[in-house]
């Protein structure tokens, strides 16, 4: 449920998901159709065990208009097995599609997506990503998890649409 960003200062690309399942949808742009991006039936972050850190979304100066209600949280779990990320957010265009996912460092340093390994693919399992659409109510929620375990500059969760990668709505710093 997440994208592929440039290891640059906030820099995204679009790539797109499924909010229910993890694999993407086969109408979206992407050429990866089994990268995970979330399954919303998922154990959350929260229930996942091992160490939690957790968040409140923070409005971004970049969010497009319509978005000044945008609330939410994020949490992370560090566990033996891996990384689980859940977000859940309200105030959302109801039906629109949104991308989130775990970036380096905290939200005022701005740096792009946590990479397991710096400088490869953009998208996971090489990052965390969800995608998600929110609900008729403006909600949004999603975990997911990578068999991979993020190191302690894995920092905070951005959100943003799907369509406006550099449009980006809030973020959560952890910890």
């Amino acid at each position: 449920m997440v994208l592929a960003c440039a290891a640059s200062l906030g820099a995204c690309g679009d790539d797109g998901g499924s909010a229910a399942d993890t694999t993407m949808d086969p109408s979206m742009d992407h050429d990866a159709m089994s990268v995970n991006m979330g399954d919303a039936s998922a154990t959350p972050a929260a229930e996942a065990g091992g160490e939690l850190v957790s968040g409140t979304f923070e409005l971004l100066d970049t969010r497009p208009p319509g978005l000044d209600d945008v609330s939410g949280s994020a949490d992370l779990a560090r566990t033996d097995a891996g990384t689980t990320v859940t977000v859940q957010l309200e105030g959302l265009r109801p039906g629109d599609p949104y991308i989130a996912h775990v970036h380096f460092g905290a939200c005022s340093e701005a740096l792009g997506h946590y990479q397991f390994e710096v400088g490869g693919e953009q998208q996971p399992p090489n990052e965390v990503h969800l995608a998600f659409e929110a609900d008729a109510e403006g909600s949004g929620f999603m975990s997911a998890e990578n068999d991979r375990t993020v190191g302690d500059d894995a920092q905070s969760v951005v959100v943003h649409p799907k369509d406006l990668m550099d449009n980006k709505i809030a973020c959560a710093d952890l910890g």
